[in-house]
């Protein structure tokens, strides 16, 4: 991705060394201390809601896939622009029949489906600001869903969630150095992104982050 996209800072960090001790800091202590939320509640949505062919945006270690209870040769595409994000995860999810797209969500995808589902786990808080711009990415999703087809995921919230200490902190901190980009990110405004593209949105709120399930994906949601 180049530089001067405004979604570069969003996933610049994304190498090796991070993607390496990701799953025991961030999965297994921000996530849970620090955001608040399980991380079983995110297995469970990807073990209920995964259905293929499936499309993962944004897969990180690609660890919600591995614990979905998938059936060896499952077809599934992984999608992100970041190619470290997309060799860690084909390794550790080789056992599936594994299509790799490098690709920018905010961009038409360059995938024709139709898949059954799709992921989108800790994307939107990186997706840079307004609201209008994430839910560009949500639609370019919908638009390579089935009709019956639904999306699933988790999204940290901004300065409307009750953060606790170390939270607020951290979520300053990830704004200012451009990880993230949802300090105006809200229950309100992820179900507004989420109905402009879907039309059945469903939102539970676990400690500070927002788990979504969205289905009837509307047609021509996608802008060109």
């Amino acid at each position: 991705m180049d530089r001067s996209d405004p979604a570069y800072r969003g996933q610049r960090d994304y190498n090796q060394v991070l993607l390496a001790l990701y799953d025991p800091i961030v999965v297994g202590q921000v996530v849970r201390r620090v955001w608040g939320c399980p991380p079983d509640v995110i297995f469970g949505m990807y073990r209920e809601w995964t259905r293929l062919p499936h499309l993962d945006v944004g897969p990180g270690t690609g660890i919600g896939i591995d614990k979905a209870g998938l059936a060896d040769g499952s077809p599934i595409t992984l999608l992100d622009p970041n190619t470290n994000v997309l060799s860690v995860t084909s390794r550790r999810l080789q056992r599936f029949d594994l299509t790799l797209v490098e690709a920018d969500v905010l961009k038409p995808l360059p995938v024709t489906g139709p898949y059954q589902s799709a992921g989108l786990n800790a994307v939107l808080h990186c997706l840079p600001g307004p609201k209008e711009r994430k839910a560009l990415g949500v639609a370019n999703i919908a638009a390579v869903l089935a009709p019956d087809g639904v999306l699933f995921g988790a999204t940290v919230l901004g300065r409307s969630a009750a953060h606790n200490r170390m939270g607020r902190a951290l979520l300053q901190v990830f704004n200012r150095q451009g990880g993230f980009d949802n300090l105006e990110d809200s229950e309100a405004s992820t179900r507004e992104i989420l109905e402009a593209s879907f039309r059945d949105v469903e939102i539970t709120v676990v400690g500070t982050v927002a788990c979504f399930v969205a289905a009837g994906p509307r047609t021509g949601s996608a802008v060109p």
